[in-house]
């Protein structure tokens, strides 16, 4: 099993910026690829971003293309989202997941979740 923990949400005004960090312990070896996702209230969670860390392939959903990147440090265990140009409809708390599975497709199956960090953008 992992353990996921997020940090760096906040917020910050339309059109800012903001980097996300997940920290991932126990059985990190084993991980394949890392996401993550986000929800709005009232809303269902939704695929933001995702990289395979053997070769470090990224796949990212429509609506944050070109604004946010997923990077990753594996000497580190932690993934990043930095997020530019972010918009109101941004918010959301982000979650990042983690599985060892390399059947799927970018937005999973995931093993692994974390608490969540919450991302506020004011207009």
């Amino acid at each position: 099993q992992v353990q996921l923990v997020e940090s760096g949400g906040g917020l910050v005004q339309a059109g800012g910026s903001l980097r996300l960090s997940c920290a991932a312990s126990g059985r990190t070896f084993s991980t394949y690829s890392m996401g993550w996702f986000r929800q709005a209230p009232g809303k269902e969670r939704e695929f933001v971003a995702a990289i395979i860390w053997s070769g470090g392939s990224t796949g990212y959903a429509d609506s944050v293309k070109g604004r946010f990147t997923i990077s990753g440090d594996n000497a580190k265990n932690t993934v990043y989202l930095q997020m530019n140009s972010l918009k109101p409809e941004d918010t959301a708390v982000y979650s990042c997941a983690a599985r060892t599975s390399k059947y799927g497709t970018y937005e999973g199956p995931y093993e692994s979740w974390g608490q969540g960090t919450q991302v506020t953008v004011s207009s």
